[in-house]
Parts: C-alpha cells; sequence; structure tokens
C-alpha cells in the first residue's frame, strides 16, 4: 500500500468536530519526521469530499493551508462545530483526536 493511501485511510479515522496534526498523521502510518510529507499529500488529496484533509491542522493549533484556500477550511471546520480564532482552533487540546 503507498504511503498516500495510509495517510488517506488513518485520517478517515478522525472523526467530524475534531482535527489532529500533520506530525500525529505522520506518526500514525510511521511516517518518521513526516509531517511536510503528509503536508504535501494532503495538498494533492484527489477525495477532498470523502477524505477530510480539513480536519489536519498543525501542532500549535492554527489551522495551516489548504488546497481550496484557508478561508474555505476556516468555514468547514465551523460548520463542524470547532471555533476558530485568530486562524487558531480553540480548546484545541480537548478537540484534538490522538490516534
Amino acid at each position: 500500500m503507498k504511503i498516500e493511501e495510509k495517510i488517506y485511510r488513518k485520517l478517515l479515522e478522525v472523526p467530524s468536530g475534531h482535527v489532529t496534526t500533520y506530525g500525529d498523521l505522520a506518526k500514525a502510518v510511521n511516517l518518521k519526521n513526516g509531517q511536510r510529507v503528509v503536508g504535501q499529500i494532503m495538498k494533492k488529496n484527489p477525495f477532498p469530499v470523502i477524505v477530510p484533509c480539513h480536519r489536519v491542522v498543525k501542532s500549535d493549533g492554527t489551522i495551516g493551508g489548504y488546497a481550496y484556500g484557508s478561508e474555505r477550511k476556516k468555514h468547514m471546520l465551523s460548520k463542524e462545530g470547532l471555533k476558530i480564532n485568530n486562524d487558531k482552533i480553540s480548546d484545541f487540546k480537548k478537540n484534538l483526536f490522538r490516534f
């Protein structure tokens, strides 16, 4: 199985209303120091409606990038019930999904 497929499958475990980090997702598929690789894979996600790449954020709780723009990412996260303040997830630790 390709690393992209492993990452997409693992990301499907993150429930609506929660987020994970690029680093945590990398660790979950045994990709050491792979947060940048995860970011590049998220950027090329061919199934954004199915694979919720908008739920992947930076380790400090800021939303990070999104192929369709940060405003759309914030909107999608807000629709799932997350509160965002200055591009940062409010109650980040409470909303962080751990694999």
